[in-house]
């Protein structure tokens, strides 16, 4: 049975309002995007062969599904999400996929999994957003069987970054009330500190942990730039409540900032990444 959130947590009612609705609407876009790092998942399964994976913060089962695909039904595979509305993508996506996959509507950090009941963790870009990341990456380490280990891709740094934080810095003037991201606190950028991230899986229990630079090629069409200012990050939920005067002004601002990344007809740019691995 899912775990429905009850009003607890700012990620749980960030993710279960307008934002788990954005990404599902933008999942065709953001599987494109991320497909190299759905390929570099699937092929540490590929050699590691564990016949229980957990994928963490699956979203709308991108991960979950290739993974599945991948390992053509000699394993078991877990989504767990915080969001409603994107696991119902995901099941959605295993049943018109025809892969057998399992997600639940849970918190990580608090989920009571089974002791020992996963063979391997995969995530990508979905630890970060823990409110307590000691206790998360603890609860994960009881999830695993001995020796399992843990995968996960994280963002680097917002310098390192600056497609995922050109729209909010050409639209501060006109939307002032936008966050200001600190990469010490739960969200995308949350785990961008190395020494940080190794420390609190060491602290968690983790062992052999090993943190590494991956560069990720992403590609979009260009056409799908505006719905995804629209929708995506913190300026496409500060759209979600902007009349349409102020849409169209944010939309000429933004935009041209987007322009050192544009080919002809698509949308290039370098995803600045931490590889992180551990073992149980």
């Amino acid at each position: 049975m899912d775990e429905r959130a009850q009003g607890g947590g700012e990620q749980a009612r960030l993710w279960n309002g307008a934002a788990g609705e954005a990404w599902v609407a933008m999942q065709d876009v953001i599987d494109v995007l991320f497909a190299p790092i759905d390929a570099l998942l699937c092929d540490f399964v590929a050699a590691a062969a564990p016949r229980r994976i957990l994928d963490v913060g699956c979203g709308t089962g991108r991960t979950t599904v290739a993974v599945a695909k991948r390992l053509g039904g000699a394993a078991t595979c877990l989504g767990v999400d915080i969001s409603e509305a994107m696991v119902a993508a995901a099941r959605a996506r295993a049943a018109r996929e025809h892969v057998v996959a399992t997600f639940v509507t849970a918190d990580a950090e608090t989920h009571a999994f089974d002791p020992s009941s996963v063979d391997a963790i995969v995530s990508r870009f979905g630890v970060m957003f823990f409110a307590d990341p000691i206790a998360a990456l603890t609860n994960l380490r009881r999830a695993a069987a001995p020796g399992a280990p843990l995968r996960s891709v994280v963002w680097r740094s917002a310098a390192e970054n600056p497609f995922m934080t050109a729209a909010e810095l050409a639209a501060a003037p006109l939307l002032p009330e936008l966050p200001v991201r600190r990469e010490d606190e739960p969200g995308q950028f949350g785990f961008a500190d190395r020494d940080r991230v190794a420390a609190l899986l060491e602290g968690a229990g983790w062992a052999e942990v090993e943190i590494l630079p991956y560069d990720a090629p992403c590609t979009m069409p260009a056409a799908a730039l505006v719905p995804y200012v629209n929708h995506l990050g913190p300026v496409g939920r500060a759209l979600q409540h902007a009349d349409d005067a102020l849409r169209a002004r944010v939309m000429e601002v933004v935009l041209p900032a987007f322009e050192p990344h544009r080919r002809g007809d698509e949308i290039r740019f370098t995803a600045a990444c931490w590889a992180i691995g551990a073992r149980a």
